[in-house]
């Protein structure tokens, strides 16, 4: 795994596309035991070089309801994105993660985590590439529909960017149902991992 890593993080196929210049930023080991699947790092993430290292990653943590040393250890969490560099500012935004990371990179990585006990699928992107025909119409349906997920290792949840808020206080079944159960299914790996 560490070879692999050390390979994405030279990668530079995106070169031409990227504004800012490549930096993949990942983290996983052969011992993980929660896969997060987010959208592409932010302008922070790709300075810093630290995955979640920013706003969406304290709101994220506290989701979770996990430690920051917790979720930087490897051993625990996998942070793969669907784009492993930031792809720069759009209209209304971050750019969409860029495609090719995903199709030369994720199924190398993913079949070296061995130990996954839940994948987190964070926001649309992840949701469309990961469920495919199992996704719904749009994000909160698929987010409604997070039961019908989990019995396979799975659960959707929207982006924890602080755009995000008024989502939030739209579906306040979010924090009322979701989180509580991933906490506690987060808990339940958590106590079996040291």
């Amino acid at each position: 795994m560490q070879d692999l890593l050390s390979e994405i993080r030279r990668c530079q196929i995106c070169r031409d596309h990227l504004p800012h210049g490549c930096r993949p930023v990942l983290q996983a080991s052969e011992n993980s035991k929660i896969l997060l699947i987010g959208q592409a790092p932010g302008k922070k993430v790709h300075e810093t070089g630290i995955p979640w290292d920013d706003t969406s990653g304290k709101t994220l943590r506290s989701w979770l309801g996990i430690t920051d040393e917790q979720f930087f250890d490897p051993k625990i969490l996998a942070l793969v994105p669907m784009g492993f560099c930031y792809p720069g500012k759009g209209p209304t935004g971050d750019l969409p993660p860029r495609p090719e990371c995903a199709e030369t990179w994720h199924l190398r990585v993913l079949d070296g985590l061995q130990n996954i006990q839940l994948t987190i699928l964070i926001g649309q992107y992840a949701q469309r590439y990961y469920l495919k025909d199992n996704n719904r119409k749009t994000l909160t349906e698929t987010v409604q529909a997070w039961e019908t997920y989990l019995p396979s290792g799975l659960l959707p949840l929207p982006h924890p960017s602080p755009l995000n808020f008024r989502w939030q206080a739209k579906n306040k079944w979010f924090g009322t149902e979701v989180l509580p159960v991933l906490r506690a299914r987060v808990a339940g790996i958590l106590s079996t991992t040291h």
